[in-house]
């Protein structure tokens, strides 16, 4: 009996999770346990957060197409009103305008009138007050000359078209004459002035 070898029976515990998982499921299935005392799976808890990603998702969909739809609108609303504000704008700039054409007319008018010695006389005044008129009206808009004569040249307001000598050495770069007058709108240049700079 020394001689013969006794084979002792080996346990195995399957610690697997889905092992019992299956163990479970076959009890379930012949009824040992009960379907509402059966624990989640691990799958099933990826499906819930699922579900939930799925959701917060759509959600965050809907609000971006309907923040999309409300900034469409806003632009186009935006795009209406700045039409309308540039066409009010418009209609002022040019009834402003109306005025200076009817001294225009006037002032033919008053030319074509008068005897020849007093057409010149009368076209010329007609001219210079329709010339102030406009000018004043520019100023309304915000449009300035810009004062060159006299003045040293400066780049950013003028544009040089001819070089004279100069009488002296301290009038080098000084501007003596105007060809263009030049006008600001605001601290903005809207048309440089063309001079005539002396140079030494």
């Amino acid at each position: 009996m020394a001689d013969q070898e006794y084979e002792v029976p080996v346990k195995v515990v399957d610690r697997r999770w889905w092992a019992n998982q299956d163990a479970q499921g076959q009890a379930t299935a012949t009824g040992e346990t009960s379907s509402s005392s059966r624990k989640p799976t691990f799958v099933e808890d990826l499906e819930a957060q699922l579900a939930e990603k799925d959701r917060q998702l759509q959600d965050a969909i809907a609000r971006y197409r309907q923040a999309a739809t409300e900034f469409e609108e806003s632009r186009l609303r935006l795009r209406r009103e700045i039409g309308k504000d540039i066409e009010r704008g418009r209609r002022e700039i040019l009834a402003d305008l109306l005025e200076v054409v009817d001294n225009l007319d006037r002032a033919i008018q008053a030319a074509n009138t008068d005897t020849a010695g007093d057409r010149l006389d009368s076209l010329r005044q007609g001219v210079d007050m329709v010339r102030r008129q406009f000018l004043a009206k520019l100023e309304g808009f915000g449009v300035t000359r810009i004062e060159s004569e006299g003045r040293a040249f400066d780049p950013a307001l003028h544009e040089a078209i001819s070089a004279v000598p100069a009488a002296s050495s301290d009038q080098d770069g000084v501007i003596v004459g105007v060809v263009r007058q030049g006008y600001r709108i605001g601290e903005d240049v809207l048309r440089p002035a063309s001079v005539a700079v002396a140079k030494a």
